[in-house]
């Protein structure tokens, strides 16, 4: 690292997007991750599809729940 960097000619902002959605990563446990691979080549679903599906039918039914 630089003792000093020259920021003279930065741009406030450059990359900022207004309302821009963050995709935060999920990290599964390696042996469910090898099952729901398994299940999706089963059903022809990729298994981001798959893992989404899963955790809208578990968030509806934490809303019932509380």
């Amino acid at each position: 690292m630089k003792r000093e960097y020259d920021f003279s000619r930065a741009v406030r902002g450059k990359f900022f997007r207004k309302g821009a959605e963050l995709q935060l990563p999920v990290y599964v446990d390696s042996e469910i991750r090898k099952r729901l691979e398994r299940i999706a080549r089963k059903t022809g679903k990729p298994v981001t599809k798959l893992i989404n599906q899963l955790l809208k039918k578990d968030v509806e039914l934490l809303e019932v729940l509380s």
